[in-house]
């Protein structure tokens, strides 16, 4: 038996071990595991092929088509529209809520009928107070004018340092 390079790994003798065994040729055999390298690092099973990575697509679809995740909700529709879910009532009358929850998930409708980040509803304008509701309606029809006071603060720190502001905070205590 002829060998050509140093052999360190068991599937360098290809066939050779079960050859000499099913030959009845222990020299052999023993002669081959004999080459091998005593390191468990040069055992096969430590050298297998390497794959050609491909690199990963992580875009949001790719994910998403991965995982089998369907449509994203929508948090408002491009345009006002009162009629959202209109069908609904429809659907549960002829089958059942499961049916309508599918029908969700696979049409899955906006969760607010309007687009409008400045919208306040008048449930929540009905609970404020007329000061608030003035400001509203001033912000609404556009002519709202900055209702701070001009403050100096110059001169209202001259005042604390003067006394004359701690003299008023007495005569009012």
């Amino acid at each position: 038996m002829q060998l050509d390079a140093v052999l360190t790994r068991e599937d360098q003798l290809g066939s050779a071990l079960s050859v000499s065994v099913a030959e009845h040729r222990r020299a052999d055999f023993a002669m081959l595991l004999a080459m091998l390298s005593q390191d468990a690092l040069d055992f096969s099973q430590f050298h297998l092929p390497e794959a050609q990575d491909s690199e990963a697509d992580l875009s949001e679809q790719a994910l998403k088509k991965e995982l089998q995740i369907g449509p994203q909700r929508a948090l408002a529709p491009e345009q006002f529209d009162m009629l959202i879910g209109q069908d609904n009532a429809k659907i549960l009358a002829q089958s059942t809520l499961a049916s309508l929850k599918l029908q969700d998930y696979l049409n899955p409708e906006p969760l607010v009928i309007r687009d409008d980040k400045t919208h306040i509803p008048l449930v929540v304008v009905d609970n404020c107070d007329i000061a608030v509701r003035k400001r509203l309606e001033a912000i609404k029809e556009g002519h709202a004018k900055d209702e701070k006071p001009a403050m100096n603060a110059a001169g209202f720190y001259d005042q604390i340092a003067t006394g004359q502001m701690q003299s008023a905070l007495q005569l009012s205590a």
